[in-house]
């Protein structure tokens, strides 16, 4: 089995926007910390956007956030959610035109090794991909912490 580059990018995003926290971010953000396509990010955020793990804000300051918490995003359901096709062989699909399927057992035997797949994967979240390693993560990906404001605060005057 192979995952998509569709799905390995909204993974990537996932890991991205919850390394970033309450920070939004932007594509063109995203997509120079991986170095992928930013026209094929922005096909993989509109399909987070659409499916609620992520909100989009439009305008000057917008950006992109988790909508969820990355304790409730389970790792199985994100890659059934953008896999477009767990086929794993050709009897899985409406246009199945193998002879020997009506006796063959490899289709069952698949259909539970797929679902033992994403069941393993459905034990994970995105918090659990970034885990220790967040700071790592943090400096790989050169994510700027916030910045919090400059107080002005003048030296103290000796008398």
């Amino acid at each position: 089995m192979h995952l998509t580059r569709f799905t390995d990018y909204s993974l990537r995003v996932l890991v991205f926007l919850a390394v970033k926290g309450e920070e939004r971010s932007t594509i063109h953000e995203i997509a120079e910390s991986f170095d992928i396509s930013r026209n094929h990010l922005m096909k993989v955020v509109q399909d987070l956007s659409q499916k609620g793990y992520i909100t989009a804000i439009r305008g000057k300051n917008g950006g992109l956030l988790l909508k969820k918490a990355p304790e409730d995003i389970r790792l199985g359901t994100l890659v059934s959610d953008t896999e477009h096709d767990l086929q794993l062989v050709e009897c899985f699909g409406e246009d199945n035109a193998c002879r020997i399927t009506p006796a063959c057992r490899l289709k069952p035997i698949l259909a539970e090794a797929l679902g033992a797949f994403l069941a393993v994967l459905d034990h994970y979240t995105l918090a659990d991909m970034l885990g220790p390693q967040e700071p790592a993560l943090v400096q790989l990906l050169s994510i700027q912490p916030l910045t919090s404001p400059q107080i002005d605060a003048a030296p103290a005057r000796l008398p």
